[in-house]
């Protein structure tokens, strides 16, 4: 593999489209004769409907035709939820498309209207005449697991949709052991919303003549999403076309399918016409999936020389009002099964209650269950650091698994691939000069000054995975990736592959892998993604796993063009195949370079196929599927550096630096943009982010207004570095990267904060850490002095 390609910081490919305004939204599709859907949403979060008169809004200027639960609930089946865990009592109430006697949260689709222009319908929705009766409604998810909350289903008793445990060691042991020192937490993760910078839109166009069904969608995964339409339209997947464009931020939110796609199919199907719909920034954030909402209550037990001996809790996870496609999944497989961490934690026991709630249905949102356990990991380290007097950072060297490099065994079940903790730990205090930033903190406190340093180690399962253990954990579909390579007779290559890039930047570093194997020019390759009618069945782009998965299809696949060259151009050469060598794009007999064929050569013979051996196709292309035989194990440590001003409470972040280990980087400067982008989520989520709902269910933070969002002046100059440690089990070596800054970053600034209010007696903050809450504790402690 030539080093000048792989693993160059060469310039993403698909930059210049979306810099310039040329690249193509979905809402940016045009077609002839079509009409615009607008929805009416549910102003309650919990209510009966006892009237619904659509009968003016029939009659607007312009308006083809409204629609309700009475007409779709014949046409359109309710939304299937895709993750069924086993073994978790899983209750999974009814989700319709659109509802017909109770709405259960702001934002639950009541009517749809179809007119000439988006304005128009808009206008008529305020035509249509609901009548509710509200009932009472449940936000919290703890609270709403109590005997006498309000019940969000009938089919759900005690707003309990599932409940989970995962299970290792003995735990009891651990916590009963003389001389334990047992630390405690009860963690709110905070609702949050993805806040991607395009909201969702579809547009289905129905072709009466063949019975086909096309749809433009804003999906991170289109073969999903014609998977589950042919169940909800009733549509045949051979006549079901997904197109997803451009897609503008994802973060998980574009994951699931929605109940809007399908109603715009349905209104396409029954007027024959285009419909294109739209969701407003108001619409995005009542309606579009949260993320987060989890009340966990903790345990970590140890030695008193800093030996960690068990993890346990008890979390209730928010789902929402409805189970989305993947929802179940998230609380439970990605997140309690990396409760270990990095660490050699022998005993784990955690209880996971999926809980129903008058609210947005919460799904994957960046790091999607990994940053929760994270966190509860990284805090607990930090308390019971504290509780035996030591440093943080020692405690951690002292839990650290040595390094490995193929498989180590935790207590939840998982194997992780490979790792070299100490090492990439090492690596990251070197470069921050950690002792002397202690030092540096002795002083300021000295001074009055509040310093604070935060320190997370972690490691992440992504890359998702093994087919057999999706099954097995409930999930409905496979977790393999295809890729087809197809070279033309100029040697220029097309490459197709099922999964959906959308800011990853697989565009660039795919056409990379192709130019490290067979010596092309990566200008000459060009990857298409996105058509189901074009490109081979994927699963979609999420939990880090185009890369790691879709990747090394493509690796494989390229490698089988890579044999049947050089098996040609020994024929040409009229040489043997084991005598044969390869460099740089050229095959030659060994000892002779001199008289080499191009791997431009042999696509031009391969696709004229004057001179082919006997038995071999023309042509040059090969196709792969790549069902990985294990997950990937990214993992790194970072550090941050703040300041708490205690007069205003506002927290300046002095210094951010992350040492991650993806494997071998194809292309370091889309490594970093990940990583910066990851970063910058997971620092939201500690210091300003939270979606807020009223006890009655209304959602009080639904414009950017209200919900605030990182931005680029406060903070500062993020540091990355890394380590190298390949996946044993990828044809690569690599493993994911996406979600490693968000799953790291939350708790590394948190910790940092607490270790600045620590000597006033704070130790814990509700999240987001906003001025004021900081400034109510220091001036609380203050007075407790």
């Amino acid at each position: 593999m030539s080093a000048r390609v792989f693993g160059s910081a060469i310039r993403r490919r698909e930059d210049p489209r979306l810099l310039t305004g040329t690249g193509t939204y979905t809402d940016d599709i045009i077609l002839p004769g079509m009409v615009h859907a607008a929805m009416l949403r549910s102003p309650h979060a919990h209510a009966r409907i006892k009237s619904l008169d659509t009968s003016k809004a029939a009659k607007a200027p312009g308006v083809l035709a409204v629609y309700t639960a009475k007409d779709t609930e014949s046409a359109l089946k309710p939304m299937p939820c895709a993750w069924l865990i086993p073994n978790s009592e899983l209750k999974i109430a009814e989700y319709p498309v659109m509802a017909k006697d109770t709405v259960r949260y702001v934002g639950d689709i009541v009517a749809v209207v179809v007119a000439e222009s988006p304005y128009l319908a808009y206008d008529a929705l305020e035509l249509i005449d609901v009548a509710y009766e509200p009932v009472p409604a449940v936000v919290d998810p703890q609270k709403a697991a109590a005997k006498d909350a309000p019940q969000v289903h009938a089919s759900a008793p005690g707003n309990q949709a599932f409940h989970w445990t995962v299970a290792g060691g003995d735990v009891n042991a651990a916590f009963s052991a003389p001389d334990a020192v047992v630390v405690k937490d009860r963690i709110v993760q905070q609702r949050l919303i993805p806040t991607a910078m395009e909201p969702r839109s579809a547009v289905a166009q129905w072709t009466a003549a063949s019975q086909e069904l096309t749809l433009w969608n804003t999906t991170q995964n289109p073969h999903i999403v014609r998977f589950i339409a042919s169940i909800v339209t009733g549509v045949p997947e051979d006549k079901l076309r997904v197109v997803a464009p451009e897609v503008g931020g994802g973060f998980g939110s574009k994951i699931p399918q929605y109940p809007g796609e399908f109603i715009a199919c349905f209104c396409a199907m029954r007027l024959n016409r285009p419909v294109k719909w739209t969701e407003t920034r108001s619409e995005n954030y009542m309606a579009t999936t949260h993320g987060r909402d989890h009340v966990q209550e903790v345990e970590m037990v140890g030695t008193k020389d800093g030996k960690i001996t068990g993890v346990r809790a008890s979390v209730w996870a928010g789902m929402g009002a409805y189970l989305s496609t993947a929802a179940p999944g998230i609380p439970t497989i990605l997140h309690g099964l990396m409760l270990c961490g990095p660490y050699l934690i022998p005993a784990v026991h955690e209880d996971v209650y999926g809980i129903y709630t008058n609210t947005t249905p919460v799904e994957a949102y960046r790091g999607a269950g990994r940053p929760e356990a994270t966190y509860m990991l990284e805090r607990l380290v930090d308390r019971f650091a504290a509780a035996i007097g030591k440093d943080p950072v020692e405690v951690r060297r002292i839990n650290l698994i040595p390094k490995f490099d193929n498989g180590h065994p935790v207590a939840t079940g998982l194997s992780y691939d490979s790792g070299d903790y100490h090492a990439n730990l090492d690596k990251a205090l070197a470069h921050v000069g950690y002792d002397q930033l202690r030092k540096e903190q002795a002083e300021a406190r000295a001074k009055g000054r509040l310093m604070g340093i935060g320190v997370c180690t972690y490691v992440e399962i992504c890359g998702l995975g093994p087919s057999q253990v999706a099954g097995a954990v409930g999930f409905q579909g496979g977790l393999w990736e295809s890729a087809i390579v197809r070279f033309h007779p100029s040697g220029k290559v097309n490459v197709f592959i099922g999964s959906k890039p959308h800011g990853q930047g697989e565009e660039t570093t795919f056409a990379q892998i192709v130019a490290s194997e067979v010596g092309v020019d990566v200008n000459d390759v060009k990857v298409m993604h996105g058509d189901t009618d074009k490109t081979p069945m994927g699963w979609g782009t999420y939990g880090s796993r185009t890369t790691a998965v879709s990747g090394a299809a493509l690796a494989i696949a390229v490698r089988k063009i890579k044999d049947k060259a050089k098996a040609l151009a020994a024929h040409l050469l009229e040489a043997s195949v084991e005598d044969m060598d390869y460099a740089d794009g050229k095959f030659f007999v060994k000892g002779a370079p001199a008289k080499a064929k191009t791997i431009q050569d042999i696509a031009l013979m391969a696709n004229a196929a004057w001179n082919m051996p006997p038995g071999m196709e023309a042509g040059l292309e090969a196709s792969s599927f790549y069902d990985p035989p294990n997950f990937v194990y990214p993992f790194g440590t970072h550090v941050a550096v703040v300041e708490v001003h205690p007069s205003t409470g506002a927290v300046a972040l002095k210094r951010y630096a992350c040492v991650d280990d993806c494997g071998p980087q194809i292309n370091p400067m889309i490594v970093e943009g990940q990583v910066h982008g990851g970063v910058v989520q997971g620092i939201g989520q500690a210091l300003w982010e939270e979606a807020v709902y009223a006890d009655n269910g209304q959602l009080l933070t639904g414009s950017l207004m209200d919900y605030a969002i990182p931005r680029a002046d406060v903070l500062p100059d993020i540091e990355v570095l890394n380590t190298v440690t390949p996946s044993p089990h990828h044809p690569l070596g690599v493993k994911g990267i996406g979600e490693a800054g968000t799953i790291a970053s939350t708790c590394t600034v948190y910790n940092a904060v607490i270790d600045a209010l620590r000597p006033l007696g704070v130790d814990a903050l509700p999240m987001p850490m906003t001025p004021e809450r900081v400034w109510r504790a220091v001036q609380t402690a203050k007075k407790g002095a």
